[in-house]
């Protein structure tokens, strides 16, 4: 699987930390970690949480990343911002408790942490644990075991909520403003990443165009 860092400016100074964790646990399950920066927060590509949820619906639905892994402050933002996307599904995660649920429950493609509120002493052991369980293995397995039916059930019918609630993606690249799309992809390792993973020869034509 294919993992996307994302961080927004606010949190631009714990890049390293979040990166390096989330590589440690999930790169012995065989998985690949992309670090789309925020690197530090004097970057000069500067990401708001609004432009972690555009750059995150790049990703996901270009193929060039299978799971994001993004936050802000409180998270709630990102998320927020996540979800207005069609083809992300974003959880809120705190703890390892919800990385687990979320992966299992909802089988979503995409995680936005806390970073600032409640990140304090033992902060990086619990993003450790949360990391652990978020990709503790095959998402959509149900929890607890004798809700597995309706849970996979439901998750099938959001899915197919979203595909009439939103716009298709590229539709949505054309029409948003567009400085706010080209910050969004303005990274300095964006261009590295993406053209060498995305799946939709579509978005990536957009892209360049953008850059």
């Amino acid at each position: 699987m294919k993992i996307a860092l994302i961080n927004e400016n606010s949190q631009a100074a714990k890049n390293e930390l979040i990166f390096s964790t989330l590589k440690s646990v999930v790169e012995p399950k065989g998985h690949e970690v992309f670090n789309y920066g925020m690197y530090t927060a004097e970057d000069k590509a500067q990401l708001t949480y609004v432009q972690c949820g555009i750059l995150a619906a790049i990703l996901l639905n270009s193929g060039a990343a299978d799971f994001v892994v993004t936050g802000c402050g409180t998270g709630e933002g990102a998320m927020l911002a996540c979800n207005a996307f069609p083809g992300v599904l974003c959880g809120h995660i705190v703890d390892p408790s919800d990385g687990y649920m979320f992966a299992q429950i909802n089988d979503g493609n995409c995680a936005a942490f806390p970073f600032a509120k409640g990140f304090g002493w033992g902060a990086e052991l619990n993003l450790k644990y949360t990391f652990e369980q978020l990709f503790s293995g095959k998402s959509g397995q149900g929890y607890p075991k004798e809700r597995v039916v309706p849970e996979q059930r439901n998750k099938k019918i959001l899915d197919e909520v979203k595909k009439i609630t939103h716009t298709d993606m590229l539709t949505i690249l054309k029409n948003i403003d567009q400085e706010l799309l080209k910050g969004a992809v303005s990274g300095e390792k964006f261009s590295e990443y993406f053209f060498a993973e995305c799946k939709d020869a579509d978005i990536a034509e957009y892209i360049k165009g953008i850059l």
